[in-house]
Order: structure tokens, then C-alpha cells, then sequence
């Protein structure tokens, strides 16, 4: 049961965001140490995308066999059981030997993950409906910030003390974060203790079918997602080809999108106020706009306009994503770690889709080819949203 007299306070806010923006970045890690881990490990090249996509499908199986648990299993063990399996996953892979090793212990890193989106859902458990999209927002922004902040963080650690060090920092900041939350997570046992694993898992089906809002939410993030992993999957090849940064710059350049999460507030509290949908009309638009304006900045050269191009699409996406799962967080207070695998799996499946083909795309049409697709599926996503919107669909 929830501890009724429990209040989430500004701190333990500040302690949730900090811990989902740790434990997510350990996903992106990867990312910016595929060269020294690959060639360490003397990884063919067609093989060293494996690196990160066995990191991402263990996360995607967490967010599917975990996050449900939380329906049914006394959420703060939980959280804890995976940041320890999550410590105990990052020391092992800054200790691998071999490729095999490292990789298993890739899968772990993405599996153990997932508490983050345990946590998010907890909170909302503690605070009034009406402050909900706030509590969201500000701990979202500590998970975004965590996410556009692993790579430069990655590579500075890297460039220094070697790939190792990075792992073995994250294990570090993990365990002491682990502890802080042994000190101050509050207990909530949900009443659907005695539901079957298997029916849980089956039950995602039928939440999928029974919330049409949960449906529509998977398809409007859905398709922004896409396009945020494929304007991320090809812009450093962009940067590297066009206007000849190194590492270190495209490092740089991925800071800009770390603007992004000071939208998550704000998004919040639209929410709560009951802009739901101005928010999500304004986020589609901004999103198309600014791909399809990084066209025109890439054509004339202008790397800064680029970079604010990045800023406002990351913003978009970010605010769409608050505003989404706080429709979603809504619908069903017992069933909120399903509604939220329901969500992220699809979500994290599409983001999966953009950063496939972001390359493709940019390898065969260049960055024209980025910019008229991503265009063209923010133009049919806010199509979708308007018919959706009409009157007689509500």
C-alpha cells in the first residue's frame, strides 16, 4: 500500500532526477567509446554497432519484463535490486577481458537500467493529480540531461584515463546514488500482489486495446522519437563530412541538445494547467520546422543555426514526451508500471527504427534526404493529431 501520509519533497525530487539521468546515461555510454572498446577487443567493424544495439535490446527486454513488476512487487526493493544489478554489470564490463564478456555484460547494463522508469511512475504516487506534470517535468529533466550529457562526459573520462575509467566511475556515482535511495525511498506495495507474471504481461495487450489514449500517445511520440534518433544517428557523420569536426567537436555540438531539458519543466506545468493538446501541437510543428530547417542551415554553412536547430528539436521532442506520459500516468492508477512498459517499449522500439535508418538515409540521399523524411513524417504525425483532435472523435 502507499505510505498515504508520505509527501514527495524538493529534495527527494532532486534525488529522483539525479538518478535517472545517472542510470539512463549508461546506455549512451557506449556510443561514444565504440572506437577504443572495438579495437581493444579487436571488434570487425561490421560488427561494432553490436556494441551499443545489445546495450539498447537489453534495455527494451527491461522495460517490457521489468517495469511491469512494479504493478505487483514492492516498488522500492525493486529500484533497489536493479541499481545494484546495475553496479554490479558496470564493474564487470570495466573488467572484461574478452568481447563475449563485455557484450553480456552490455545486455545487463540496458536490463538493469530500467529502474529509472520505475521511478518516474513511484513519484507520482506521492504528490496530488494536479501537480503530476510537475513532479514529471522535473525529473525528466535530470534524465534528459543525463542522456545528451553521457557522450561528451564518455569521452572527456576516456580521452583521460582510458574507456575503463568510465565504467568504473558510473559504478561509483551508482552506488552512492543506491545508498542515498536505501536512505530516503519511501515504500509502496501495490494491491495487485497476487497477480500472475504471465497475466501481468498479458494484461499490456489488453491496456493497449481498452485505452485509446495510450494508443494515440504511442503513435504521436512514436513517430518524434524516430525522428530525434535519426537527426542524432547522422548529424555527427554530417559534422564530420561537412564542416570537418573531429571528436571533440561533435562532443561539443551534442551539448546543444542538452538545452532541451530545461523544456521539461515548463512542459509539466502546461500539463497541469490543461494544455495538453497546444503542447502537442506546438511540439509536432516546432519538431518539422526544425528539421526541416537544418536543411537550409547545412546548405549555407551555418553550423550555430544547425545547433539551434538541434536545441529546439530536442525541446519538441522532450515536451511531447512529459506531456504524453502524464495522459498516460493518468489513465489507470493501479496499472502504471504496464501503461509505462506499454509506452516505452513502443516508443523505444520506433527510436530504435530512426537510429537504423538515420545513417541509411544520410549515406544514400545526404542530409536532404534526413530533412525532407523527418519533414514529412512530423507533417503526417500532426495530420494523425488533428483527426484525433476533431470533436467528434473525443
Amino acid at each position: 500500500m502507499t505510505n498515504n501520509s508520505f509527501h514527495l519533497s524538493t529534495a527527494l525530487t532532486c534525488v529522483f532526477a539525479a538518478v535517472c539521468g545517472l542510470t539512463v546515461a549508461n546506455i549512451y555510454y557506449a556510443q561514444a567509446l565504440i572506437g577504443p572498446i572495438t579495437h581493444e577487443f579487436v571488434i570487425a567493424p561490421r560488427w561494432a554497432g553490436s556494441v551499443v544495439t545489445l546495450t539498447q535490446l537489453g534495455y527494451g527486454a527491461g522495460l517490457f519484463l521489468i517495469v511491469p513488476l512494479s504493478d505487483r512487487s514492492e516498488n522500492r526493493r525493486l529500484i533497489l535490486l536493479t541499481v545494484a544489478g546495475l553496479v554490479l554489470s558496470l564493474v564487470g564490463a570495466a573488467l572484461s577481458q574478452s568481447a563475449a564478456i563485455f557484450m553480456l555484460c552490455s545486455v545487463a547494463i540496458g536490463l538493469c537500467s530500467v529502474g529509472s522508469q520505475i521511478l518516474l511512475p513511484l513519484a507520482t504516487h506521492f504528490v496530488a493529480p494536479a501537480l503530476r506534470g510537475r513532479v514529471i517535468g522535473n525529473i525528466m529533466g535530470g534524465l534528459i540531461t543525463g542522456i545528451m550529457l553521457s557522450r561528451p562526459l564518455a569521452n572527456a573520462i576516456a580521452a583521460t584515463f582510458g574507456w575503463r575509467a568510465v565504467f568504473w566511475v558510473s559504478a561509483a556515482m551508482m552506488t552512492l546514488l543506491g545508498g542515498i535511495l536505501w536512505r530516503m525511498l519511501p515504500g509502496y506495495t501495490p494491491q495487485q500482489r497476487l497477480l500472475p507474471y504471465r497475466t501481468l504481461l498479458w494484461s499490456i495487450g489488453h491496456l493497449l486495446i481498452e485505452y485509446a489514449p495510450l494508443r494515440r500517445r504511442i503513435i504521436y511520440h512514436g513517430i518524434l522519437f524516430a525522428v530525434f534518433n535519426m537527426f542524432w544517428t547522422a548529424v555527427p557523420l554530417l559534422l564530420h563530412e561537412r564542416f570537418e569536426l573531429g571528436q571533440s567537436g561533435i562532443a561539443l555540438f551534442s551539448l546543444a541538445g542538452a538545452g532541451g531539458a530545461l523544456a521539461a519543466p515548463l512542459a509539466g506545468r502546461l500539463a497541469d494547467a490543461g494544455y495538453t493538446q497546444m503542447a502537442t501541437w506546438s511540439a509536432i510543428s516546432v519538431i518539422g520546422l526544425a528539421a526541416f530547417g537544418s536543411e537550409w542551415a547545412v546548405r549555407g554553412g551555418h553550423l550555430i543555426l544547425l545547433a539551434v536547430m538541434a536545441l529546439c528539436l530536442d525541446a519538441g521532442v522532450q515536451t511531447n514526451h512529459i506531456v504524453s506520459q502524464r495522459v498516460v500516468f493518468g489513465l489507470n492508477d493501479a496499472a502504471r508500471g504496464r501503461l509505462n512498459a506499454a509506452y516505452m517499449t513502443a516508443v523505444f522500439f520506433c527510436g530504435a527504427m530512426g537510429s537504423s535508418s538515420g545513417a541509411a538515409l544520410f549515406s544514400i540521399w545526404g542530409w536532404p534526404g534526413f530533412a525532407i523524411v523527418a519533414a514529412l513524417l512530423c507533417l503526417m504525425d500532426l495530420v494523425m493529431f488533428a483527426v484525433e483532435s476533431l470533436p467528434s472523435r473525443k
